[in-house]
């Protein structure tokens, strides 16, 4: 395998090689895989985030803003009746073991919903940059997404700026968000995404990025699955939980990397991962 990947992973203990992808993960601080799940399998995701929306927007702190008309909605795994699928396809478990390690943690589950007048969010990046990133240029997370929906030109696609997860600056607020005086570096790099459903990505959420302006009147929810390796610890911010009996219908490799508590009974969530420089959009 190549340089980036975790020490003492070969590609024969993978499912798939994946060592182009994290290459590209390491080059651009982002990688896809086109066509990796079917549609039906996507319709499905779509009709569970837009249930578990609907219930989220009815109770208190069950979404959280991300921007005017843009909202993010964390959610446990049974709720998605594709979650063994997801965590369990080849790419992605290669993926997470070649970045990660093998002992990596599944530690969020939630999805990004842009609505109808959502507007360019501000550059940033989703948390401060981890002090084993910042001396050894080493990643320790991934966020994992999945679009339910084929992306147009007008939906307020994602845009992300190729290379930026090693950008360090004492002059980003609360280590997330870029000066306005170094937009002109994002802005040059920038990249906009039109996944279609099937697709699936996987980048560093150090990566700076952000949403766009959905100028339709469809909204554009997106899957997010948050991976941690060993030195993370970005599951102090979720609290995702399985029932006993879901447990237990679980592959064992499955289960080897969802550590979180096993409950009698789900308690719908209160997001803590709350953003504040994302709640008023870019000025």
């Amino acid at each position: 395998m190549g340089v980036h990947t975790f020490p003492g992973i070969s590609a024969e203990s993978l499912d798939i090689d994946v060592s182009a992808d994290i290459d590209t993960l390491y080059r651009d601080g982002i990688t896809a895989r086109k066509g990796a799940f079917a549609t039906e399998w996507v319709n499905r995701l779509g009709e569970d985030v837009n249930r578990a929306f609907q219930e989220a927007l009815a109770r208190p702190g069950g979404a959280v803003g991300r921007g005017p008309n843009r909202y993010y909605v964390e959610v446990h795994p049974e709720q998605i009746r594709g979650f063994v699928e997801l965590v369990d396809h080849p790419w992605v478990r290669s993926l997470c073991t070649a970045a990660l390690g093998p002992d990596y943690r599944i530690v969020e589950l939630g999805f990004d919903v842009p609505l109808e007048g959502a507007v360019n969010q501000p550059w940033h990046r989703d948390f401060p940059i981890p002090e084993e990133t910042r001396r050894e240029r080493r990643l320790t997370s991934l966020a994992i997404n999945v679009t339910t929906v084929d992306t147009g030109e007008d939906m307020g696609p994602f845009e992300i700026a190729p290379g930026t997860q090693w950008d360090d600056s004492p002059e980003f607020g609360h280590g997330m968000f870029p000066p306005k005086s170094l937009y002109g570096r994002y802005q040059e790099r920038a990249v906009r995404k039109y996944p279609q459903r099937g697709d699936i990505s996987a980048r560093s959420a150090l990566t700076i990025h952000r949403g766009t302006t959905n100028h339709s009147a469809q909204p554009r929810p997106v899957l997010v699955l948050g991976v941690d390796g060993p030195e993370a610890h970005n599951g102090d911010r979720h609290d995702t939980a399985v029932t006993r009996s879901y447990w237990e219908t679980l592959p064992d490799r499955v289960r080897r990397h969802l550590h979180c508590p096993i409950v009698d009974e789900l308690t719908p969530m209160t997001q803590k991962h709350t953003i504040e420089g994302l709640v008023m959009g870019d000025a």
